[in-house]
């Protein structure tokens, strides 16, 4: 008997989605960085087993506040996944139940198993707190099983992946055996770009940047990347460049180490800055820039 169907992984932003997406695959797929909602884009990331195939589906971070167009792009992207789902795993951290999270267990689906994972308790010292956590969630609704782990350390997340392929449909596996994700090199990266701009700037730079693939060739030795990175003003530009471009220098090349990792070859990366005013503003130009 053999299993396969999508696992959607949810939850408020900054509660270790992407790092447990990364820990379940074995590889860096979705991007990390202590900035809420640096995940803007659905992403599969295939586990092959024994006895199942499972494809996992990281999503952006849940937002309750008030928020522009992307907000409320990444908002919707967040349920759709949820939705799309055979089973969903809502990921929260084990230092605090918020009202974001229970505002975000409620609205995921009632017609399917839902499991609470929660994160980070490697983080808690005291376990009653987990204890008290669990009671929480359970009073805002039924989850089909509650799992403590640690995607940063992998404890219990093995216990987490066998839960998940025992609730998956029978069926083929959709992917071959060693295939880790849906999505192509140039998506790959332009998201470690993008993660190493955020790790790099922090709270300097303002939520309204991006990152463009304008150029990627690939050849049997190489593949040469040219990349832009959007920002909304004039003023953002040097802030991304630093002083003698020392900054988009560190950006370049730390994103080119991860991909020559992540690839498996050698990779000329080639970032500069543009000013793409109100880029962010509206839905139809976030479809732009690859924003569903």
């Amino acid at each position: 008997m053999f299993r396969c169907g999508f696992v959607a992984i949810v939850g408020r932003p900054n509660v270790g989605k992407s790092t447990l997406l990364n820990r379940l695959v074995g590889q860096k797929l979705s991007i990390t960085s202590d900035r809420p909602q640096t995940t803007r884009h659905r992403i599969v990331g295939i586990v092959t087993r024994s006895d199942a195939q499972l494809l996992f589906l990281d999503s952006p971070g849940y937002q309750t506040r008030a928020g522009g167009a992307l907000n409320r792009v990444l908002n919707r992207t967040a349920l759709q996944v949820a939705g799309d789902a055979h089973v969903v795993v809502m990921l929260c951290d084990g230092r605090a139940w918020t009202a974001a999270d229970e505002r975000l267990a409620r609205l995921l689906p009632t017609d399917r198993p839902v499991l609470l994972a929660v994160n980070k308790i490697d983080a808690v010292a005291d376990k009653a707190r987990l204890l008290a956590l669990v009671e929480r969630a359970r009073r805002c609704r039924d989850f089909d099983e509650v799992v403590p782990i640690s995607a940063r350390t992998g404890r219990q997340v093995e216990l987490l992946l066998g839960l998940c392929a025992a609730r998956l449909p029978e069926g083929p596996a959709q992917y071959e055996a060693d295939a880790l994700t849906d999505r192509s090199e140039r998506f790959l990266a332009t998201e470690l770009i993008r993660e190493k701009l955020f790790r790099q700037l922090g709270d300097e730079l303002p939520y309204a940047s991006t990152v463009v693939i304008e150029r990627f060739e690939e050849s049997p030795k190489l593949r040469r990347i040219h990349a832009a990175i959007l920002v909304d003003r004039d003023s953002h530009k040097p802030i991304v460049l630093g002083a003698g471009g020392e900054r988009i220098k560190r950006i370049a090349t730390e994103a080119r180490l991860d991909l020559e990792k992540l690839l498996g070859g050698k990779v000329y990366l080639e970032l500069f800055v543009k000013v793409k005013s109100g880029w962010a503003s509206s839905e139809q130009s976030l479809r732009a820039y690859g924003y569903e």
